[in-house]
């Protein structure tokens, strides 16, 4: 064989071999991925063959399939839509799986999950036409319309756990949206009302209890500036701190006052407990140059900053800033600077206060039950992290029982039953616009509820109410409906 005809064959065997190994890598290796893109036509119209599993919520569905007379068998229906549309998310023809739960456990509701194979292979042996798995989720009905409608048409966000176990009882986003009008097989009106969605200012398909623009968490925060305090072993809650009526930020010449210019404190020596429960601006100024960004840090990651969490929906890590100036410091000690955050970290915060100190994994789906109704998953409770010791939480409570009782939080009250708190306005932009924060638990001495509520400015330079006025009064609500007496 001469050279040329040698060479020949070996790049004709080179590009085989090719053509070989892509092939075997598209087919076996990324078949799973290319099978769950959004918007594979050919996976939409074999998922439309078979009845995709249900999303069950305290037993009933709220969102389920229906047998259709059209080209496509099957139509997403979705009950209490714009309640649930977060937690559900949509199912369309044109989109695909988007958003919640349709997305996140999107191969377990068509049955085309691994998980599911021996019932595939059963249905196929037996003749019954195929069928997605069910999920089980662990939303409280109760809350979650108690949150939903205290919201009302609010820009914000509420999210409530049981602490003992991490369990989501609630999770309302708003504005929300009515998944039914992308479930529609009228694909010009589906495709109308996607664009209207996603070009809406307010921005309705965001899920703000997880994910979106993080918030600065203003004076909730202030409940990990004080667990890192006393975690530090040089501060007691009757410790005294400093805090007059301003506080001169290190470096600069720029006064922080107190809300609204009050003394915390007759001497301007409020105690760490005192300063909890007035929501004291200038002592936690003054009290995270002391702790220190490291020692902040540290006590945020405890609690969950910086954390990939799957619920299964992805929630975005809250976060505290890297190398903030000593001015910078102490803005972070009230929530500000850049420090962001969640509602549901919010939420996870006072619950770990709630659990004794320690942070429960959040999860949203109980079960998965396959066609037959056996459990073929189940997710149980598990520890993400220590954040406290008991005897820190148990401080941090009797500070947060004072601020419901006798502070800022007393809007959140419940007759007959002890609520921990900590309300939080946070500015945010150039024009001193704030949103509006609550969060916390009850009962207080054994708690079934933990919460978080954000309610947003209005506008970029409108500067809003306190968390006290806006956003207590939804977690009153919550907790109404959540805490069983």
């Amino acid at each position: 064989m001469n050279t040329p005809i040698r060479r020949l064959a070996v790049v004709a065997m080179l590009m085989f071999a090719a053509l070989l190994l892509s092939t075997t890598w598209i087919q076996f290796v990324q078949a799973e991925d290319l099978r769950e893109t959004p918007g594979n036509r050919r996976t939409l119209i074999e998922g439309y063959s078979r009845d995709r599993g249900a999303i069950l919520v305290d037993g009933t569905a709220v969102a389920r399939s229906e047998r259709t007379d059209d080209e496509l068998e099957w139509i997403r229906r979705y009950d209490q839509a714009t309640r649930y549309a977060h937690v559900t998310g949509y199912y369309s023809f044109t989109y695909g799986a988007g958003l919640g739960l349709e997305r996140a456990r999107n191969a377990v509701l068509a049955g085309t999950d691994d998980s599911l194979f021996y019932q595939r292979v059963t249905d196929l042996l037996t003749g019954e036409p195929p069928a997605g798995a069910s999920l089980e989720i662990t939303i409280d009905p109760d809350v979650q319309a108690a949150a939903q409608q205290a919201l009302g048409d609010r820009r914000g966000a509420a999210v409530a756990v049981d602490p003992r176990t991490g369990a989501i009882l609630a999770m309302v986003s708003s504005p929300s949206f009515d998944p039914n009008t992308l479930s529609s097989h009228q694909l010009a009106a589906v495709d109308e009302a996607f664009v209207a969605l996603t070009e809406d200012p307010a921005r309705p398909l965001v899920n703000r209890a997880l994910a979106g623009d993080l918030y600065p968490p203003g004076s909730t925060y202030k409940l990990v500036v004080a667990a890192a305090a006393l975690e530090s072993g040089d501060f007691q809650p009757d410790s005294e701190l400093e805090g007059g009526l301003t506080y001169t930020l290190p470096g600069t010449t720029t006064e922080l006052p107190n809300f609204g210019g009050a003394a915390c404190d007759p001497q301007d020596r409020p105690t760490l407990a005192e300063s909890v429960r007035v929501s004291c601006n200038t002592s936690f100024a003054w009290l995270a140059g002391e702790l220190g960004a490291d020692a902040l840090r540290e006590q945020s990651q405890d609690f969950g900053f910086d954390q990939d969490l799957q619920v299964p929906m992805t929630v975005t890590p809250s976060t505290y800033p890297e190398a903030p100036d000593d001015a910078q410091l102490a803005l972070t000690g009230i929530g500000q600077h850049e420090v962001r955050v969640t509602p549901l970290q919010v939420a996870m915060i006072s619950a770990a206060i709630a659990n004794e100190g320690v942070v429960m994994e959040p999860y949203l789906v109980q079960t998965v039950r396959n066609s037959d109704l056996e459990v073929i998953e189940e997710t149980g409770p598990g520890q993400l992290s220590r954040a406290v010791s008991g005897s820190t939480a148990t401080a941090l409570r009797d500070m947060m029982v004072s601020a419901v009782e006798s502070g800022s939080g007393q809007a959140a009250a419940l007759p007959g039953v002890a609520v921990a708190g900590k309300t939080g306005t946070a500015e945010f932009g150039t024009e001193g616009a704030a949103h509006g924060w609550f969060t916390g638990f009850a009962p207080a001495d054994d708690p079934q509820i933990a919460l978080a509520v954000v309610v947003e400015s209005a506008t970029d330079d409108w500067s809003g109410e306190t968390g006290g006025v806006v956003a207590a009064p939804v977690a009153r609500a919550m907790f109404e409906a959540g805490v069983q007496r």
